[in-house]
C-alpha cells in the first residue's frame, strides 16, 4: 500500500490505484466523463492545489531563490487546517491502499508535486519507490533536511 506522485494525463503505473488530481482547474478541452479514461484523475481534490497567486510565483520563478519563495508560500497554504487534515488523511491512507496524487506540470522538480511529496513524507506517508532523475534528488534532499 503506497501513495505515488504522478503527472496527470500520463500513463498509469500498474497497481497505481485511485488517481487524485491536486490541481486548481480540470483539464481543458476534456469532457468530465473522460477525466479518468484519459488518465487525468478519478477524483478532483483542489484543496491541495496552490492558490492562483502562488501558482504565479511558481510560473515566474527564474532561479532557486524564486523557487524557494514559491515553496515557502505553498507550504504556508498547506498549513491551513483543512489542508493539514487532508494531508494527514492521505498519509494515513497510504498505509491502507494504493493511490496517486498529481498535477499537469511536466517537471516535478518545478511543480507543487515536489512539495506535496515532502509534506506527505513528513506525515509518515508510505511512498511508492521508483523515482528517477530530478524527482529522486529532490525527495532525498527534502527527506535529509527533515531528518536533521
Amino acid at each position: 500500500m503506497t501513495v505515488r506522485i504522478v503527472r496527470l494525463g500520463a500513463e498509469r503505473f500498474p497497481g497505481e490505484g485511485l488517481r487524485v488530481g491536486t490541481v486548481r482547474r480540470p483539464p481543458r478541452g476534456v469532457a468530465k466523463s473522460e477525466y479518468s479514461s484519459k488518465n487525468f484523475y478519478d477524483v478532483w481534490l483542489p484543496t491541495l492545489a496552490p492558490s492562483a497567486e502562488t501558482v504565479k510565483l511558481a510560473q515566474r520563478a527564474k532561479n532557486e531563490r524564486d523557487w524557494a519563495r514559491f515553496m515557502r508560500k505553498y507550504r504556508a497554504e498547506m498549513a491551513a487546517p483543512e489542508s493539514r487534515a487532508t494531508l494527514d488523511l492521505l498519509a494515513a491512507l497510504s498505509h491502507r491502499t494504493d493511490f496517486s496524487v498529481g498535477c499537469y506540470c511536466p517537471d516535478e522538480s518545478r511543480c507543487h508535486r515536489s512539495v506535496l511529496r515532502a509534506l506527505l513524507l513528513e506525515r509518515g506517508a508510505k511512498m511508492a519507490s521508483g523515482l528517477t532523475g530530478p524527482s529522486r534528488r529532490i525527495a532525498k534532499v527534502q527527506q535529509t533536511r527533515r531528518c536533521q
